[in-house]
């Protein structure tokens, strides 16, 4: 059974920064993508950051130049930095993986930047 659990999140100043991480167990993951997502209230949840198995990384453009992801396959761990945080950064930020066609997603974190 997959399962992802993400840790890091809270509250922040804005410009402050923050790092997430999702450590994952159940399966080898070091082959897959990995993915962020986030979800503010009232809106739909939106891609942050992907890095692939091959550790190419992809930004959404409202996060480029501030956040990292970055992972650690020996600790089936995937990481984002968070630099530079805005208020429109506040947002529930889950982890996901998908694995022959099924998608597994985190409990999420909750980040809030607000002075």
């Amino acid at each position: 059974q997959v399962q992802l659990v993400e840790s890091g999140g809270g509250l922040v100043q804005p410009g402050g920064s923050l790092r997430l991480s999702c450590a994952a167990s159940g399966s080898s993951f070091s082959i897959y993508g990995m993915n962020w997502y986030r979800q503010a209230p009232g809106k739909q949840r939106e891609s942050v950051a992907r890095i692939t198995g091959g550790s190419r990384t992809i930004y959404a453009d409202s996060v480029k130049g501030r956040f990292t992801i970055s992972r650690d396959n020996a600790k089936n761990t995937v990481y984002l930095q968070m630099n530079n945080l805005k208020p429109e950064d506040t947002a529930v930020y889950y982890c996901n993986i998908m694995i022959k066609g099924r998608d597994y997603w985190g409990q999420g974190t909750q980040v809030t930047v607000s002075l």
